[in-house]
């Protein structure tokens, strides 16, 4: 059977709904003429190899995610994967990862998890604020009972979730392994070796 990876990606989520119709009026636009950077999750795939079984589910409404649709949509995924899986998610999907297993318990074993870039509370993420995705921070040493191995991926210098936030979950789990790379901002470039080396050592 091969190796199995659910990569959860990030977005975008407001308590209120007037900030994010402002967002929509005033917010950068992006990708205007079809020609999004590429970025590490869309080569993932390739990167791993043939060995690995890599699920990149698309979740709801990204713009302004709703927790309770994320959840059931990722309950959806985790049907499909196997005991030993390894959860990795980036920004919003790692805050969402964080969330799910603080409050639930997976059903099935969870190999490793894999958090890039997360949020660990409500915070101002340029102008978002993470929505219904906050949880209470208490419950985070669940995590270590629900992941066999967690590791941590931050930069210093990100410029969307402040380090703060990285500090807080290597407290709450002080056998996770914190990577604290330097000039890498909130993990958009196209290659991430890093990362693949920590799925290969949790197999």
């Amino acid at each position: 059977m091969n190796r199995e990876v659910i990569f959860i990606h990030g977005g975008q989520s407001f308590s209120s709904y007037d900030a994010f119709l402002e967002h929509l009026r005033t917010g950068e636009l992006w990708n205007v003429l079809g020609e999004r950077p590429k970025r590490f999750k869309d080569t993932l795939r390739t990167d791993l190899g043939s060995s690995y079984d890599v699920y990149l589910p698309s979740m709801p409404n990204s713009e302004n995610a709703k927790y309770e649709e994320w959840k059931i949509w990722f309950l959806r995924y985790l049907e499909l994967v196997h005991d030993g899986v390894v959860l990795a998610g980036h920004s919003q999907g790692g805050y969402f990862l964080a969330k799910f297993l603080a409050e639930n318990e997976p059903p099935v074993r969870i190999g490793g998890l894999i958090l890039i870039a997360a949020p660990a509370q409500p915070d101002d993420f340029g102008g978002e604020d993470g929505g219904d995705f906050a949880f209470d921070t208490t419950a985070l040493p669940n995590l270590a009972q629900r992941a066999e191995r967690i590791v941590l991926f931050h930069a210093p210098d990100d410029p969307v979730v402040p380090y703060r936030h990285a500090q807080l979950y290597a407290t709450a789990l002080p056998n996770a392994t914190l990577h604290s790379l330097p000039g890498r901002g909130h993990f958009l470039g196209e290659t991430f070796p890093e990362l693949l080396e920590e799925i290969e050592k949790m197999y």
